[in-house]
């Protein structure tokens, strides 16, 4: 119980940090047709930002089953690798069912929690991680789909543009620290803009303009600069030291 208590404790700071992202999603969720309880569910079957957001915009369009598919997959890809990672982290208490039940609260900020932690993690632990930020990202969404009807016009149109602001905060830093991600942020960029104003390329729908822009934009980063291997590594660290 120790390690779930751990775990729970450290997932409080997650949690508080998720309320004010999913009460932007709830609240954009009911003001384009949804009920509070289909938010919610959403939130509670999908704890993802970046793709629930680009869901709803998917199915405000009257997208197919198939984009939204597609759009998904790209987008949480991410999570599947992370869940790789934190594998070879994990003790046995974590056997195959139970990495079944884990592997769906893997984000970010829980795998860099988990990641971060001394020794081995067990089962009880990233159970604890999981579960405050998972009961945090529900009630988020609750609050903002049940208080958005009552919150003032200018209010709730700040809130609206909220994960926008979030997604700035994580590309901004990233591109100041290193060129070669601002490039391929501009590619991404400059790309959706294409996308938006072009005649022809604006007719497509807002779910594969997400996958075309993500996948090319990563590619074009891939091909131009290609991460170097261990040996590679290895040989530029012994310049810098004989340097």
């Amino acid at each position: 119980m120790k390690s779930l208590k751990e775990g729970m404790q450290d997932g409080i700071p997650i949690a508080l940090g998720y309320v004010s992202v999913s009460f932007t999603f709830g609240l954009m969720a009911v003001n384009v047709g949804m009920s509070w309880w289909q938010a919610v569910l959403i939130s509670m079957t999908c704890i993802t930002s970046a793709g629930q957001f680009a869901g709803l915009d998917i199915m405000v369009a009257g997208g197919a089953f198939i984009e939204m598919a597609l759009s998904q997959f790209v987008i949480n890809l991410r999570y599947a690798l992370m869940a790789l990672s934190l594998s070879q982290k994990v003790d046995k208490s974590l056997n195959t069912p139970w990495r079944f039940i884990t592997g769906v609260g893997i984000t970010d900020e829980i795998f860099a929690v988990a990641m971060s932690r001394k020794g081995k993690v067990d089962r009880r632990y990233l159970s604890g991680l999981i579960i405050v930020p998972y009961l945090g990202w529900a009630v988020g969404t609750v609050m903002g789909a049940l208080l958005g009807s009552v919150l003032p016009a200018v209010l709730s149109d700040a809130l609206g543009i909220a994960i926008y602001g979030m997604f700035l905060a994580i590309i901004i830093p990233k591109a100041k620290e290193n060129y070669r991600f601002l490039f391929v942020i501009l590619i991404a960029a400059a790309m959706s803009c294409a996308f938006k104003w072009l005649p022809v390329l604006c007719k497509l729908s807002s779910g594969f303009v997400v996958i075309i822009c993500a996948v090319v934009a990563s590619a074009i980063g891939a091909w131009l600069y290609p991460v170097p291997s261990e040996e590679e590594m290895e040989a530029m660290e012994q310049e810098e030291q004989i340097g």
